[in-house]
């Protein structure tokens, strides 16, 4: 390999014969074009005549020029040029690939994947075999090895199919892999690192041991992004005072920055977005999510938006959601006077913000439960007090209110020791008048509650003194005696307020600060806790690397329930839900992740640079392109000096050469927009969008994606054309910057990491189209993980070049959504490739008619419907065959079906009603 600045050729001899150019030349100007026949009946007077001397006609310059360019351009593709070519390998020995592919590494994961396919293609000019070793454990639960020596077309293949895992790196078992190996000759060792520590001290820092055994095999670069650019971490929130309190952590001060956290439903519904901001050498950041119960009830996910890691994703189980209240009451007014009875109040309070069960204790305690209350229940058995005790030590929350059976009863589950009788207004224990309650005390849950004068308590139940019985004590009344008293009981919590909850002894259940009080208090309990005892906990869903959620991976295995908080995220025990639909537990990566750091501490002599070189081009095709455009133009040239061309003169020869060699010096730099292409004029182009239907895609300005565009709209054309009564033209290619988008009702948009991002006016045409009625199929052409290619690059293209638009909300597809029966009936929606979601907004039929004006997808629909201009199908699709392909037609055609007529088919639904009625 020849390298020369920027451009390296892979085939240098060949420049060698650069040097003929020269004697081409003097070829050629000598040798006269073939000679112009012009019929003349009167040459047959020549016939016969002796010509004693030829004089050559010499080839014009310019064509001289034109030949010898066409002859340097096949010269140099033949020498294989190739822009921006990475470092050769320098030692003797094979590639030794290490790559980080933990949760860390998703972030940026296609600069990965295209540093691994650079270095590949490095080895194989190199003529070096490949040695791969991922760092975290493989799903299938296998102990770390590296492959054994690949050649590198077959190393390729593999490192594509490489995907993040879920759980952190294992860099001692990855050290471990290779204390076996030797090898013959020094090494070329390349550490795609994901750039966080993982030291658990300083005596034990396995990402320096595995840097030093990687320098002894011979050299080592490692790859990592900036400190300020690595993965940042979501741990699981806290919840203090009623609120989720919010903490983001990154490895290392990078200036002030802001990170985004969305609150999601199960649905996918947006609840929330907060902002944090990171100071400028900060590492972590805090922030209160301060949410009405009614919505942090429906909460299921939080989101580190932009980040795409499953350190960034919090899921969030019954603990942090609706916390069902049993309540119990020992009073048999409930039934003969319900409106005086303590569980009206207690229910009315609750209601709004938890589950409300009512029954006896024993159908209470049978069903999970976050808070039990007893209302005046004075005495229980042994057994019920056992099982009660037990409920609280593993967590659970028993509220107790007073009353007279309480007042005279003898329980140990009460938080302080109470005195026999109670204190009544006029009683043995009077006041001179009824007491108010005194300002709640730092430390109280209740801290911050206003206080109102209408509150007064005429009876309670009295507290023993106790050395203890001050910080047991929430609130007070304004003579110092407690109110409401609370104690720790294992992992729950004991509470008792020393009044009734109805209004025989006080007020406060007239008042809203009993409403407030109650909520301050269900807030406390950690919520359902799933399965009880030891019984095993099946896995529900998983995260995959990416942080998305999906179904469990074959290698997962039931947690038991009693070993469930020590669980940690591996190939047995992914991230995810755990349990059953009615009562499941959350197992979150960033529970049991330490804070990220970034990577320091390498031994001298290792090469650290960042994924973001410039990319590597080949330019042999273009070249190519260029000299075939020449040839075509040398052909036409010929056909006109020999006469074949009528009326062509000499300078139009010219022109029509120097045309033809700008177009090849075109197609050398750059290709045109297709959008040039078009009838020139927005005249033009309004007249020849509206004359007919026509399905439209946006220009990405790479010319391979937009030929796809275009050949799979034609292919779905014609399919709309054979089945269906739209009458559909050939697509037409839009710039969003310049065109107008109200003249098509659907534009398919694939994603490329190429296209530039979007400018204001863009960002402004785009809102008016989607919300003039317009639809957008956004298609981030991200294949399944089997395939492994560029996993990841669509959907950061999306992010990036939308991130201005005003989006609603989206869902995945309902199963009953109109896509699924506009034309076709449907249960999934394949293309290229299958698998998947498919992302709509929140069904609505009072705006745009029902139909979204966002639908997000990944499975490369164009390339699935592309034609040639026969009619066969350019593109395999896996892994269904010719029947996935015909699945994907039928999702093209329901999607333009429903893009044009609405939701007029969501009727479909009442049908069987409809013909029951008719008795048909």
């Amino acid at each position: 390999m020849l390298a020369l600045g920027p451009i390296a050729f892979l085939a240098p001899w060949l420049l060698t014969a650069l040097a003929t150019l020269p004697i081409l030349w003097w070829l050629l100007r000598v040798m006269p074009p073939v000679p112009r026949l012009v019929p003349f009946p009167a040459i047959r007077f020549l016939f016969g005549l002796r010509q004693t001397e030829e004089t050559p006609h010499h080839t014009p310059w310019w064509l001289l020029l034109l030949r010898l360019v066409l002859a340097a351009l096949v010269i140099l593709a033949l020498a294989h040029p190739l822009l921006n070519p990475g470092a050769p390998l320098q030692g003797s020995g094979p590639l030794l690939l290490v790559v980080d592919d933990d949760w860390a590494a998703a972030k940026h994961w296609a600069a990965r994947q295209q540093a691994m396919a650079d270095f590949i293609d490095q080895a194989e000019r190199d003529g070096k075999p490949v040695m791969i070793l991922t760092t975290a454990a493989p799903a299938t639960g296998e102990p770390l090895a590296a492959s054994k020596l690949l050649r590198p077309v077959d190393a390729r293949g593999l490192t594509q199919a490489i995907v993040p895992k879920p759980w952190p790196a294992d860099r001692a078992a990855a050290l471990s892999a290779l204390e076996s190996l030797s090898f013959k000759g020094s090494v070329n060792g390349v550490w795609l690192s994901n750039g966080l520590d993982d030291a658990q001290g300083e005596a034990e820092r396995p990402a320096v041991a595995l840097a030093e055994r990687l320098m002894n095999f011979g050299s080592l670069r490692l790859l990592a992004e900036d400190d300020a650019d690595l993965a940042y971490l979501l741990p699981p929130p806290e919840i203090e005072s009623g609120a989720l309190t919010l903490t983001v952590q990154r490895a290392a001060g990078g200036g002030e920055s802001t990170a985004t956290v969305s609150a999601l439903a199960e649905d996918g519904r947006l609840l929330a977005r907060s902002e944090l901001q990171f100071a400028a050498e900060a590492t972590e950041t805090r922030l209160a999510l301060d949410l009405p119960l009614e919505l942090r009830n429906r909460l299921a996910r939080l989101v580190l938006e932009g980040e795409d890691t499953a350190g960034a994703v919090v899921l969030l189980d019954e603990r942090f959601r609706r916390r069902p209240v049993g309540l119990v009451s020992g009073e048999t007014v409930e039934l003969a006077q319900p409106l005086l009875g303590d569980l009206f109040y207690l229910e009315r309070a609750l209601s709004p913000f938890a589950e409300v069960r009512k029954g006896s204790l024993s159908e209470m305690m049978a069903r999970p439960l976050a808070v039990l209350i007893l209302a005046d229940i004075g005495n229980l058995t042994d057994a019920e007090a056992s099982e009660i005790e037990e409920w609280t030590v593993r967590g659970g929350l028993l509220v107790r209110f007073s009353g007279p059976r309480l007042a005279e009863g003898d329980d140990r589950l009460l938080p302080v020791a109470i005195r026999r009788g109670g204190r009544a207004f006029g009683g043995v224990m009077t006041w001179s008048q009824p007491a108010r309650l005194s300002p709640f005390e730092s430390g109280s849950p209740f801290v911050g509650l206003p206080i109102t004068d209408e509150v007064t308590v005429h009876q309670q139940v009295l507290a023993e003194p106790a050395p203890d019985l001050g910080r047991k004590v929430w609130a007070r009344l304004s003579d110092g005696t407690p109110l409401v008293t609370g104690d720790r009981r294992g992992s729950g919590w004991l509470v008792l307020v020393h009044t009734t909850a109805n209004n025989s002894w006080s007020d406060l259940a007239l008042s809203g600060l009993y409403v407030e009080m109650l909520r301050r208090i269900v807030a406390l309990s950690q919520g359902v806790s799933g399965a009880d005892g030891s019984a095993p906990l099946p896995p529900l869903a998983a995260l995959d690397g990416f942080g998305r959620l999906g179904e469990p991976p074959m290698s997962a295995i039931p947690i038991p329930g009693d070993r469930f908080a020590e669980a940690r995220p591996g190939p047995k025990s992914p991230p995810g839900f755990y349990g059953d639909e009615n009562a499941r537990r959350a197992l979150n990566l960033s529970a049991t992740t330490a804070r990220p750091r970034p990577l320091a501490g390498l031994p001298r002599g290792v090469a650290r640079e960042a994924y973001s070189g410039a990319r590597q081009l080949d330019l042999k095709p273009w070249l190519l392109i260029a000299a075939m455009a020449l040839l075509l133009a040398d052909f036409v040239v010929g056909l006109a000096f020999r006469g074949l061309l009528p009326g062509m003169r000499t300078g139009h020869v010219v022109a029509a050469t120097a045309v033809l060699a700008l177009l090849s010096a075109v197609a050398l730099i750059g290709p045109t927009p297709p959008a040039l292409a078009q009838a020139g004029g927005r005249d033009a182009f309004a007249l020849q969008a509206t004359s007919e239907t026509r399905l439209a895609y946006v220009i990405t300005g790479v010319p391979q994606v937009d030929e796809v565009s275009r050949a799979g709209l034609a292919g779905l054309s014609l399919s709309l054309n054979r089945r269906t009564s739209v009458d559909a033209a050939e697509p037409m290619a839009v710039d969003v910057e310049v065109d107008e988008l109200a003249f098509f009702p659907l534009l398919y948009w694939p994603m490329s990491p190429e296209q530039q991002p979007l400018t204001d006016n863009a960002l402004s045409r785009l809102n008016d189209y989607l919300r003039n009625g317009g639809t957008i199929l956004f298609d981030i052409r991200d294949p399944p993980f089997a395939a492994g290619a560029n996993q990841g690059m669509g959907r950061e293209t999306l992010q990036r070049l939308v991130g201005g638009l005003d989006l609603p909300p989206l869902v995945p597809v309902p199963p009953d959504h109109v896509l699924t029966k506009s034309f076709y009936l449907l249960q999934d929606f394949p293309g290229r490739w299958a698998g998947g979601t498919l992302w709509v907004q929140q069904p609505d039929s009072r705006v745009n008619d029902g139909v979204s004006p966002i639908i997000v997808g990944g499975n490369d629909w164009a390339a699935a419907w592309a034609v040639d201009e026969i009619g066969q199908s350019i593109y395999p699709v896996v892994p269904g065959g010719e029947n996935q392909r015909e699945m994907a037609f039928r999702f093209g055609i329901n999607l333009v079906m429903y893009a044009l007529t609405g939701n007029y088919k969501a009727d479909q639904v009442h049908v069987p009603a409809i013909l029951e009625r008719l008795g048909q």
